[in-house]
């Protein structure tokens, strides 16, 4: 009909026609819910997919080439290709800031490159499994850095899931067949600066107008440029160019070619960088309690991925307290959530 033909054919939607306006609803909620579960679904799968991969071709590198610092430098200097394209293609808008703010955020920017290359030599010289139980630590450093130097005090009940990551990470350790100082050092360090670096962006950047354009994805791509502005002279240092060619020989000795070591270092800073990337997207729509759930379900699918792909040997009380410190990680998260 020629209704039908002008766009008003009763029980459709004409923009121009106010009285259509319920047929140009949007679609039902609930297939609205439903596609954003199915978004939320997705990358929480990436973030966990690319997160492990990370974990498995980070081990590799450092298992052909045993410079943790050189190889934690790599990782954080990929980002700069990725986040320049983008800013410079307008495919995201590029963060804008003043001097100011930079020396604002580079204590933050440190704090990161400390967690980076923390974890980095402690997946080096341990099992990746009892890596991610000494970051799980993370809590408790938060609280004592929260008590210590800002006299921020929480509840008892969150002090009191505290206890089982404690004991988890001292069973782990006592029956950790790899068990390493240097590594379990390393690990603490890691979550010791993750844990600074959340309370500093808490206490000293928040609400503070630091720039335009500072979107979660933007904000890692300038710390991660600040980490290795200032980690790069310290990775220099202990890792000196004629140190790092001598390892590389030594990988070629090995049996590894120049194409393989290259692809694996550009492979593990690839999926260093976007696994964060896709992790902002996923934990920016979520609740913190979804966040502290999801986190924890993160660290023990990496924990068996690692296990299986390097057929790490763990002992039953091992693994007993492998469980408790990650149990205890997501108790800490819920009672603090509860308590706030």
């Amino acid at each position: 009909s020629a209704a039908a033909l002008a766009g008003k054919e009763p029980g459709t939607c004409d923009p121009y026609d106010p009285k259509s306006g319920e047929f140009c609803m949007d679609e039902d909620p609930q297939k609205n819910d439903l596609k954003r579960t199915l978004r939320l679904g997705g990358l929480f799968f990436l973030w966990y997919f690319l997160n492990t991969a990370y974990n498995i071709g980070n081990k590799l590198v450092l298992t052909a080439f045993p410079m943790p610092w050189t190889a934690a430098t790599w990782e954080l200097f990929f980002g700069f290709p990725y986040v320049f394209f983008l800013w410079s293609t307008g495919l995201r808008k590029a963060p804008k800031l003043s001097m100011e703010s930079i020396k604002l955020l580079a204590p933050s920017g440190v704090l990161l490159a400390g967690t980076h290359v923390g974890g980095v030599i402690s997946f080096g010289l341990g099992a990746i499994s009892f890596t991610h139980v000494l970051k799980a630590t993370e809590p408790v450093w938060s609280a004592f850095i929260s008590a210590i130097f800002f006299r921020d005090f929480l509840p008892l009940p969150v002090y009191a899931s505290l206890v089982p990551i404690i004991c988890g990470v001292g069973l782990a350790s006592v029956k950790e067949l790899t068990f390493s100082w240097m590594s379990f050092i390393a690990g603490t360090a890691s979550a010791v600066t993750s844990a600074a670096k959340a309370i500093l962006s808490k206490k000293v950047l928040d609400g503070k107008p630091l720039g335009e354009n500072l979107t979660p994805a933007n904000m890692f791509a300038i710390l991660s440029i600040l980490g290795f502005i200032a980690i790069t002279p310290v990775s220099l240092l202990i890792e000196p160019p004629k140190a790092a060619a001598a390892a590389w020989s030594a990988a070629l000795a090995r049996g590894y070619t120049n194409a393989q070591m290259i692809r694996l270092l550009s492979v593990s800073g690839f999926l260093y960088y976007i696994y964060n990337e896709v992790a902002f997207l996923a934990l920016a729509e979520v609740a913190p309690v979804t966040h502290a759930v999801t986190n924890t379900v993160k660290r023990v699918v990496i924990i068996l991925a690692s296990i299986i792909v390097f057929k790490t040997t763990i002992t039953p009380l091992g693994a007993i307290g492998s469980g408790i410190t990650i149990l205890g990680a997501l108790l800490y998260a819920l009672a603090k959530q509860k308590y706030k």
